[in-house]
């Protein structure tokens, strides 16, 4: 399953393969710098900007830095000089032990641009330990009869020193039997032999104390002592021989404390006492000592503590056998560590960016290191991120990676990134580590702030309070902080006649509108104009959007009345012939509403009439029709009101005096004079004397009845034509009336030919007969009847 994932094409990942130890063999690009240990805090070490060739300012622009894979910090880079110092005193035996030369390796980093440079500084070793030796007392058993010459190893003083530090020469008291040889190891080190120069006689010295003195070469040399007892024993001529010289055995390092290793056999030709064998080990160092222990009767070998195949590959041990009569025998025993999947991959930080830009793109997030104690398969590692991520690992150098964004990043998208860098091993089991890193985007002004409508109508009655709340416009901004903050305005109008300044504004922080005065419809029924809203960024970002604004129409203009005028100097006068049928049209109240809608539906009514029932308004359009035949007995003056009034909330109205006179005919033209129009106004008490009067004298009305009939059909013979007189107006009239849909006007069915003449009088005009003309009346029996149907079917209101 696991073999599958590494070769899958889509898993971004970066194969890596190192070996712990071959890093320690890497030339270097710097260097190599040398120090004495134990060297003094702050002491100097080199010019890394002047190997590097670098000026003073240019090592701290670029970033220069000191990383390392060490526990502890150990030298520390000036960047303002290029300076590289001594961090602490460094100890040569605590970083690198028996080995020699001591190196440390370390990498100078220049993060803009990343370039990295590796280093090692050589740690010399000074003279500041003694020999020890691991026995303070060695006893030997010697047979009195053994030869001249004959030499018996003895055990070796260590020295953490190196070189010429380390242990050099070895002394033995002054005697007369032994001196001491100094031998060199196959591994370097130096071990002292015992040279008998003079026989032993048990019987005359059974014992002999001498003291070891073990030098090193150091300026002044270093020593120290042990004690060596001899004892003289009897003769033994047969010394333990082992069955093999050199035993090998592997271990895995997690063997378990205390199991069994390998045990080593010798045999001795002797018997008693001189034939018992006991094992110990010889020239041991001390890390053997606390790792491996020996059974001195058997021979078997244990495990004391636990293996690190990290630490310690392998281990040389010399086993010796020595009898009871003194004599030994020498082997070897080789244990070889084989190294487990026991050390997780280690991942090492150098450099992190935690805060990016969204439009950077190839951005550097983090430089870390890797590294696996293990070797071989179990050294092996694959480092790898999420895969739905936008960020890739790129090796740079050795063991260093970098973790860049692939593209430019979109903080509306995400603003927040959640990287796991997991390293794993290819050994058995898997071991990974995992390390998270937390990416936050930051804003960049890339986004406008947008509407949430491209356009906006609103609606506001006229005749408002001035700094109305009339709507709001809203524009939203994906950017974050100061790039997010929206301000509104009123752009330009787009009609430079509009006064917009004066009419609405707007509230920068929410986009509230408010009319700055009060509106009218009739005067202004609607206005457009655009809104600007404007981020905080740098640069700024905007956007805008059109706003409508409707005024509706409220009832606040009552009927206007063009005809008739109501303030001229001379009132109107409709001449009626009395031989007019029923519906005939007498005039027509033509008005208008400066208001719209239901608010401009005008509707006409005969609000008073000298004689009701006489005449009748057309609801409708306002014409003034006779309701019936005239007859003898009506009056021949007619005073009506009419009422105009529009159909708004609540309604309005207007009132028109309409002034009637029933004439007999056309052929005598009447004038009312002027002061007519004032004995119209008089009371009605007046009228009732005109009665008196007329009924006193109604033979000569009769008379005067007569001769006026006889004029009339005179002049009806002779063609002539009716003639009246009412005054017009003059002039136009207002601009603010306007014909609303039709209502106020005169009926298409009737046009009038109004003429004009001039003179020092009132103004003179003729109604002409409708184009269509007017029916002949039918028999007398029915005209009642039908002058009733006639008057309904218009829709009539008789008073």
């Amino acid at each position: 399953m696991e073999i599958g994932w590494m070769h899958n094409p889509r898993q971004r990942q970066v194969l890596v393969f190192f070996v712990l130890l071959s890093m320690y063999g890497a030339s270097a690009e710097l260097g190599p710098y040398s120090v004495v240990e134990e060297t003094e805090r702050g002491s100097f070490v080199a010019n890394v900007g002047k190997d590097l060739g670098l000026g003073l300012t240019e090592m701290s622009t670029r970033g220069a830095r000191i990383i390392s894979q060490w526990n502890k910090e150990h030298l520390q880079l000036k960047v303002q000089t290029g300076d590289l110092l001594i961090n602490d005193k460094l100890d040569r035996e605590k970083l690198c032990g028996p080995s020699e030369p001591c190196i440390l390796h370390f990498q100078v980093l220049m993060e803009k641009p990343l370039e990295i440079f590796q280093a090692e500084l050589r740690v010399k070793d000074i003279n500041d330990h003694s020999p020890v030796f691991t026995e303070r007392e060695m006893i030997l058993k010697i047979p009195e009869n053994s030869p001249i010459g004959i030499a018996f190893p003895l055990s070796n003083a260590l020295d953490l020193d190196v070189g010429s530090n380390n242990v050099q020469n070895y002394k033995i008291s002054p005697n007369s039997h032994f001196r001491v040889l100094t031998r060199n190891r196959s591994d370097g080190r130096k071990y002292p032999e015992l040279v008998l120069d003079k026989e032993l006689d048990w019987e005359e010295e059974p014992e002999i104390s001498l003291t070891l003195t073990a030098l090193d070469g150091g300026s002044p040399p270093r020593y120290g002592t042990a004690q060596v007892r001899i004892e003289v024993v009897d003769s033994n001529d047969n010394a333990p021989e082992f069955e093999q010289s050199l035993y090998k055995v592997q271990i895995l390092e997690d063997t378990p404390v205390g199991s069994w290793i390998i045990t080593v056999s010798a045999k001795d030709l002797d018997a008693g006492n001189h034939g018992k064998i006991s094992y110990t080990f010889f020239h041991a160092s001390e890390d053997i000592r606390k790792t491996f222990e020996i059974n001195p009767l058997s021979g078997e070998v244990h495990l004391r503590s636990h293996l690190d195949f990290e630490a310690i590959q392998s281990y040389i041990i010399n086993i010796q056998a020595t009898d009871g009569g003194g004599l030994s025998e020498e082997c070897t025993l080789l244990v070889k560590v084989i190294d487990i999947n026991d050390n997780p991959p280690e991942v090492t930080m150098s450099s992190i960016t935690k805060i990016i830009p969204e439009n950077a793109s190839e951005t550097l997030v983090a430089l870390f290191s890797v590294r696996d104690q293990d070797t071989g398969e179990n050294g092996r590692v694959v480092c790898s991120i999420q895969d739905y991520l936008p960020f890739f690992l790129k090796r740079t150098f050795k063991n260093f990676f970098t973790l860049v964004a692939e593209k430019a990043l979109d903080r509306e998208e995400r603003a927040e990134y959640n990287i796991t860098i997991t390293v794993t091993d290819m050994g058995t089991p898997r071991l990974k580590t995992e390390h998270n890193i937390t990416v936050l985007v930051s804003d960049v002004n890339d986004n406008a702030p947008a509407f949430t409508q491209t356009s906006y109508t609103l609606s506001v009655r006229e005749n408002n309070s001035p700094a109305l709340h009339i709507g709001s416009v809203r524009a939203t901004d994906r950017d974050a902080g100061a790039n997010a903050q929206v301000t509104y305005s009123l752009l330009p109008p787009l009609d430079p006649h509009v006064p917009l300044a004066s009419l609405v504004s707007i509230n920068p922080d929410n986009g509230h509108l408010f009319a700055l005065r009060s509106l009218d419809y009739e005067a202004l029924r609607a206005f457009e104009f655009r809104v600007g809203a404007a981020d905080r960024g740098s640069p700024a970002l905007s956007s805008q959007a059109l706003v409508r604004v409707l005024v509706a129409d409220d009832n606040d203009n009552a009927p206007f009345v063009l005809y008739p005028l109501q303030n001229a100097s001379a009132p109107c006068t409709e001449l009626v012939p009395r031989a007019a049928e029923a519906g005939y049209l007498v005039t027509k109240v033509v008005a208008v509403d400066g208001d719209s809608g239901q608010n401009a539906w005008l509707s006409y009514q005969l609000l008073k009439a000298t004689e009701p029932g006489l005449f009748g308004v057309w609801a409708h359009n306002g014409e003034v029709r006779t309701a019936r035949l005239l007859s003898e007995r009506d009056a021949a003056k007619h005073r009506l009101v009419v009422l105009v009034k529009d159909n708004g909330e609540p309604p309005l109205s207007a009132s028109v005096t309409l002034h009637v006179l029933l004439v007999d005919g056309f052929s005598q033209p009447y004038l009312p004079a002027p002061e007519a129009e004032a004995a119209d106004a008089a009371p009605a008490a007046a009228l009732t004397v005109y009665l008196v009067v007329a009924l006193a004298s109604v033979s000569s009305l009769f008379l005067f009845s007569v001769l006026v009939f006889v004029a009339v059909r005179l002049c009806r013979r002779g063609g002539a034509a009716s003639v009246g007189r009412c005054s017009v107006p003059e002039g136009p009239f207002p601009g603010h009336l306007l014909d609303v849909s039709g209502t106020g006007t005169l009926s298409q069915s009737y046009q009038y030919e109004v003429c004009l003449t001039g003179g020092s009088g009132s103004n003179e005009f003729k109604f002409l007969k409708p184009i269509l003309p007017n029916l002949p009346p039918q028999c007398p029996g029915k005209e009642i009847e039908e002058n009733r149907t006639f008057y309904n079917s218009f829709g009539f209101n008789i008073q």
